[in-house]
C-alpha cells in the first residue's frame, strides 16, 4: 500500500518484485524495499528527452555509446529505473541474434537523475553511489531548480557544476562537451 510519494510500499523479495505488473510510475527495489518514482513533469520531460536524444546523437551512429530513458536495470539485488541509463555499445546486452535484451542485469555505464521538487536528493545520490559502487563509471545528478548538475565518480569527490562549466561524460564519448549552461538553456520555449 502507498502512504506518500517517495514511501515504502511493502516489503518483498527482488524475484516477488520482479514478478509484479509494472506501474506508471516506476517503482523501484532497493535495499529491500519498493519505493514509487516521483511523476515527472515539465521541466523533467523537457530535459530527459533533450539528453537522451543529445548523447544518441554523438554515440549512436559510431556505436559508441546509447543512452535509454527510464529503463529498468536489474543487478546486485536491486531494480532500479533512472532517469536515464547511458551504456558503451560493447556493454549493451544483446541476445544471441544480436537483437538487444529487454532485461538488463548489468549496472548502467552512466547514470542520470533529475531532480524532481517532491523528491529526496539523498535518496537519489543513494542510488548514484550504489551505481558506482557496482561499477558504474560516470553519475549526474540534475537539480533544475537550481541549474547544477553534480558529477558523481567512482572513489572522486563529487563537484558541482553550473553555467558556463563543461560537464565530464564518459570517455568513450571523444571530444564531445556540454555545459551545464546547453542542458538548462533546453527549458527555455521563448
Amino acid at each position: 500500500m502507498i502512504n506518500s510519494l517517495n514511501q515504502t510500499i511493502e516489503k518483498k523479495t527482488l524475484a516477488e518484485f520482479l514478478q509484479l505488473a509494472e506501474t506508471k510510475p516506476e517503482q523501484e527495489y532497493i535495499t529491500g524495499k519498493i519505493l514509487q518514482k516521483p511523476m515527472p513533469q515539465g521541466e523533467h520531460s523537457v530535459l530527459q528527452a533533450n539528453l537522451v536524444t543529445a548523447i544518441n546523437q554523438v554515440g549512436k551512429l559510431p556505436k559508441l555509446a546509447c543512452a535509454f530513458p527510464e529503463l529498468r536495470c536489474t543487478f546486485a539485488g536491486v531494480s532500479i529505473v533512472p532517469d536515464i541509463t547511458v551504456f558503451e555499445w560493447q556493454n549493451i546486452p544483446l541476445q544471441p541474434n544480436g537483437r538487444i535484451t529487454n532485461k538488463f542485469e548489468i549496472p548502467p555505464d552512466w547514470i542520470i537523475e533529475i531532480l524532481s521538487p517532491e523528491q529526496s536528493a539523498n535518496r537519489v545520490i543513494r542510488k548514484i553511489t550504489f551505481c558506482l559502487a557496482q561499477g558504474t563509471k560516470l553519475g549526474w545528478l540534475i537539480d533544475p531548480q537550481d541549474e547544477s548538475i553534480v558529477i558523481f565518480e567512482p572513489n572522486v569527490t563529487p563537484v558541482v557544476k553550473a553555467g558556463p562549466d563543461l560537464l565530464l561524460v564518459l570517455s568513450v564519448l571523444g571530444d564531445w562537451q556540454l555545459s551545464a549552461a546547453d542542458i538548462f538553456s533546453w527549458l527555455n520555449f521563448n
